[in-house]
């Protein structure tokens, strides 16, 4: 991975014009480097990210607009515009809007490990088909838990 280089991501546009498509919604990867890896998420109504953990990663989410709802370490939670997200290594968490508007946010995470990897490959997926996310997560240092009882 190549050091971060000092600029400016300009508004509307990400690294080498890279656009993703994950789980439904678009992630516009705006910084990399192996310290650390940025971007711009935008979650329509009804999208989610399952309770999962990082165990090698800190992770933090700005809110933009919008409203999460969050399963945080077994504890929900109610996240809106201004509002700064904390996931520290090794916890539990799931990500959901349930409102019936768009969420835009940012996300970094630090280190980067295989995350940035991780999200190529889900793009990349002829169809994400939940068990086969599940696996490849797996592989890139992202655990995903068993849906509840």
């Amino acid at each position: 991975m190549q050091p971060m280089s000092a600029g400016i991501t300009k508004a509307n546009t990400g690294i080498d014009g890279i656009v993703w498509q994950i789980l439904g919604q678009t992630y516009v990867p705006k910084q990399v480097s192996e310290h650390s890896f940025a971007w711009h998420a935008t979650f329509p109504p009804g999208t989610f990210v399952p309770p999962h953990i990082h165990p090698t990663q800190e992770e933090f989410i700005y809110m933009f607009e919008g409203r999460f709802d969050l399963l945080i370490d077994g504890k929900d939670y109610v996240a809106a515009s201004g509002d700064l997200i904390r996931l520290p290594i090794g916890i539990s968490y799931g990500i959901f809007n349930k409102s019936d508007q768009a969420v835009k946010c940012f996300f970094w995470v630090t280190p980067t490990r295989a995350l940035y990897d991780l999200f190529w490959a889900i793009h990349s997926m002829k169809e994400q088909k939940p068990d086969e996310v599940v696996a490849l997560a797996a592989k890139h240092e992202v655990v995903f838990l068993p849906p509840p009882q």
